[in-house]
């Protein structure tokens, strides 16, 4: 008799264990991971905030629709405090730990360029939201497998900036970059294509990113006398360049990069932001567009949710993640969760329409925008103003 019942138990044991197993392994077949990775605090925090609140709203708003083929997706976010090695950690645990079908993020190029070996070693779709080249085109002429972006190259936008300073007639500049990944990428295009376009720099100097301070750099520049000032940075160290320019009386045009295209680089610059010429993405301007443009609709749409949730306007910045989400939630929905299915369809990306700008990727193209997803931009009064007809 003690022998049946002990039987039953040992029967009823194995029956239990198996149920909790199954219940364990149901939850992530009802549930697609998606890692991520954004600087929300720290000094690219306007650069990677916007970033995280983004996909975060995308998310919710995509499993309220049901998700993916009626599984939810699940975000695994970390917040790299703009911190190179947080960034690695971070990558290390998502892939290791958490085992995401893929990821988003990297909001400075400096962090998504210190991830990139860890994600190509593990085979993981990866779209990045930083803007240097070298993210996807490596200058030693290696290939990226399973790296994207949807920030705009740096190679597109200095040819955009560029364009611009040939058709003022400001030739003949001064140039600026922040002593980073982002700076130096931005300096290399600008060495490489100035002369193109006749434009050249009388002088050129660097300020460190956690810059105070740059008097002393911009006396020099001063006497440079250049017709124009190129400061080549994102929001926090470029705001600080662009107030110390200005009380130090240098009255002349002072043309910034992209990163700056945030309410952020306003509120720190202060009265010195007016008047700052930029090339930027068209969410900057989007109720100021023509309605022929293809874009228009879609960026009114997230500049409403976005700020019906979180009652601030959208960046640039938080586009790019708009656009890094979809086109991952795209290639999901056609490569199903078999990574290098993922892969391909993101390499097949055709007239996307996204807030970047509308996206042609192919095998040589990991990124798929042109100089045309760009426009010049002006901030007047504290508001950014279309620059360009």
């Amino acid at each position: 008799m003690r022998k049946r019942v002990y039987a039953c138990l040992a029967a009823l044991l194995v029956l239990l264990v198996a149920a909790c197993g199954k219940t364990a392994t149901s939850g992530t077949e009802d549930e697609i991971k998606i890692g991520a990775i954004f600087s929300a605090s720290g000094g690219a925090a306007p650069l990677g905030k916007p970033e995280m609140e983004t996909v975060k709203m995308l998310v919710e708003q995509w499993n309220k629709q049901g998700g993916i083929d009626g599984k939810k997706i699940k975000l695994i976010a970390y917040d790299d405090k703009s911190n190179q090695n947080e960034a690695v950690l971070s990558t290390k645990k998502l892939i290791e730990q958490d085992k995401v079908t893929a990821l988003i993020g990297g909001t400075i190029s400096g962090n998504s360029l210190a991830m990139i070996p860890l994600i190509e070693k593990a085979g993981i779709p990866y779209i990045s939201l930083a803007a240097s080249k070298q993210i996807v085109n490596p200058s030693d002429g290696s290939s990226r497998h399973w790296t994207f972006k949807t920030a705009q190259g740096d190679d597109i936008v200095i040819q955009k900036l560029l364009s611009f300073l040939k058709e003022k007639g400001w030739t003949s500049i001064a140039w600026l970059n922040v002593a980073n990944a982002y700076g130096t990428s931005g300096h290399s295009e600008f060495a490489h294509y100035a002369p193109e376009y006749g434009v050249k720099a009388v002088i050129e100097e660097e300020f460190e990113a956690t810059v105070d301070d740059a008097k002393a750099m911009l006396t020099r520049v001063k006497k440079a006398n250049p017709q124009a000032i190129v400061v080549w940075g994102t929001a926090q160290e470029s705001a600080v360049v662009t107030k110390n320019i200005r009380e130090l009386g240098i009255d002349v045009p002072i043309i910034e990069s992209h990163g700056v295209g945030t309410k952020s680089f306003i509120d720190l610059a202060g009265e010195a932001a007016n008047g700052v010429i930029l090339p930027a993405g068209r969410i900057l301007v989007a109720d100021q567009l023509p309605d022929s443009d293809p874009q228009k609709e879609t960026l009114l749409t997230y500049k409403e949710q976005f700020e019906k949730t979180y009652n601030y306007e959208p960046t640039t910045f938080g586009g790019h993640a708009w656009d890094a989400f979809h086109l991952l939630m795209n290639a999901i929905k056609e490569g199903k969760t078999d990574k290098e299915n993922i892969r391909e369809a993101l390499e097949k990306t055709t007239d996307f329409v996204g807030i970047s700008g509308v996206f042609r990727m192919s095998k040589d193209d990991h990124t798929g925008l042109d100089a045309d997803s760009l426009v010049m931009v002006q901030i007047q009064d504290g508001k950014f103003v279309l620059a360009e007809d």
